[in-house]
């Protein structure tokens, strides 16, 4: 009897969903472990071919027992993937530490560092006339034309890379830089836009405004970052989830009362508008994916759950650009927060307040120390200190950005149609924000604001199978059913 109890459990057919999950998995894994072998093991089509042909036959059959082969088809695809990308950086081996001219497009802002100088993070790469594939970190004297989406040509000696960049190059000389036509618009829009808040709202508040509203960190002056830093509060400054979770609940909330095809599209083109705005970066990609999928969910009522949804989205992102998986300290990051969001915060709400839906603040109080929690032991191990104040200090800011967004939006479109009156229309913005730098500044010059800590990769997974312990624990008290978790709503 009871070996016809086991027999039938292992023969139980589960729902595709999990198996794709499971594959998810094994993809992710597969791309990160392929930096560490020989490039050619798994870089064939057949091995590609293998995977799929495995995947296919278990999702045909989808028995319980499969799901470790399911597990290996993602492995072999995974591999096969990362593969393919580390064969095709075989030739930076020969230019490390050599003299070289690279002609490559700037990705993202440029950012300024500790000595003054210009960072620059280039791709779509050509080194010494050659195209190649990757990413290449560099540095170059103070240069206040280069903007994002601009092609430069840089000459100096290439270096070894670190975290997803292929290489890196100190110290450059600019060539040349171009302007491609039309080039960036979403950039050059949020650039202008920027310059009208500006005119409304003095600094360093209008740069906060601005990093809240479109993710423009590397406008901070100096001091308020380094403040932010110590409060807890960059993760709202910066293009992130948060950021673009905001704008698609507020989007679907102001329509969904007129017409659910109407909230759905408004907070498509918000997701494409954000995304276009703040550049397509680790995070930015992976908070737009989860929450195209979530929107899509929601609108055919439909519900995906968390441990699908966050693998598949890993998944699809380290397929299209492997290197993510390769130390991209910005990548873990983003699906770290996203998992304290969608999986600690609601479990964390019904255990401590019951079936009662939360309310605005309490939804992103719950959300914010959920997503600190998520992503603490990985902070921690990267820079070796975490916030002492960062609870107090989102608790006391965090439920206030919505509204610093709206009137930061506000006082640059009032600065457009009315410049006379741009300081009177900014005053809103410019006493909530201020509020904001004021609070951030007192709670990171505190002495004890900060601890200094070092902890070993291995106390980072202890943390996080610790995490997962706590959330097991707090499902099965509570029962709830994460399916119901929608970023969106």
């Amino acid at each position: 009897m009871l070996c016809a109890m086991q027999m039938w459990r292992l023969q139980r057919r589960v729902h595709a969903s999990w198996f794709v999950a499971v594959a998810s998995g094994g993809i992710v894994t597969g791309t990160a472990f392929a930096a560490y072998i020989e490039q050619s093991m798994f870089s064939t089509v057949a091995w590609l071919l293998v995977g799929v042909s495995l995947a296919g036959i278990v999702l045909w059959q989808r028995f319980i027992y499969l799901l470790p082969l399911m597990m290996l088809a993602g492995l072999v695809i995974g591999l096969w993937r990362g593969s393919i990308v580390q064969s095709e950086l075989v030739v930076y081996d020969h230019l490390i530490d050599t003299l070289v001219t690279v002609t490559g497009r700037v990705s993202d802002d440029p950012d300024i560092g500790k000595q003054d100088e210009t960072v620059l993070r280039l791709n779509e790469l050509i080194i010494n006339d050659r195209r190649v594939t990757g990413k290449l970190w560099v540095s170059v004297n103070r240069d206040k034309r280069i903007k994002r989406g601009d092609d430069v040509t840089i000459r100096g000696r290439l270096s070894e890379g670190f975290g997803s960049f292929s290489a890196s190059l100190f110290d450059g000389k600019v060539v040349a830089v171009e302007r491609p036509q039309p080039g960036d618009v979403a950039g050059r829009t949020r650039d202008a836009f920027g310059e009208r808040v500006r005119l409304a709202i003095d600094e360093p508040e209008a740069s906060l405004g601005l990093g809240y509203l479109v993710g423009q960190r590397r406008a901070l002056p100096p001091e308020l970052d380094n403040a932010l830093v110590i409060a807890g509060l960059t993760h709202v400054v910066v293009a992130s989830g948060y950021n673009l979770t905001i704008l698609v609940r507020l989007a679907r909330r102001l329509f969904v009362r007129i017409s659910k095809y109407l909230a759905a599209l408004s907070a498509t083109i918000m997701i494409i508008g954000f995304i276009a705005v703040t550049g397509a970066s680790p995070s930015m990609s992976r908070a737009g994916l989860v929450a195209g999928l979530s929107l899509a969910a929601w609108y055919y009522g439909r519900k995906f759950h968390p441990l699908v949804l966050l693998p598949f989205a890993a998944a699809v992102t380290v397929l299209i650009d492997p290197s993510y998986a390769w130390n991209d300290l910005g990548w873990q990051l983003s699906f770290a927060a996203f998992a304290g969001v969608m999986i600690l915060a609601p479990l964390s709400q019904r255990y401590f307040f019951g079936p009662k839906k939360p309310g605005v603040i309490r939804q992103i109080l719950g959300e914010t120390l959920s997503a600190t929690i998520a992503t603490l032991p990985i902070l921690v191990l990267a820079f070796g200190q975490f916030s002492n104040v960062a609870i107090v200090a989102n608790a006391l800011i965090l439920p206030l950005v919505p509204l610093a967004m709206l009137l930061t939006f506000a006082a640059g479109v009032s600065a457009i149609v009315l410049p006379g009156a741009a300081e009177i229309t900014g005053l809103p913005a410019q006493i909530l924000l201020t509020y904001m730098t004021t609070v951030a500044q007192y709670l990171a010059n505190l002495p004890w604001a900060l601890t200094i800590v070092e902890i070993q990769p291995w106390m980072m997974w202890l943390a996080y199978g610790m995490l997962i312990v706590v959330c097991m624990y707090l499902w099965r008290v509570t029962k709830y059913n994460l399916r119901d978790s929608n970023i969106v709503e």
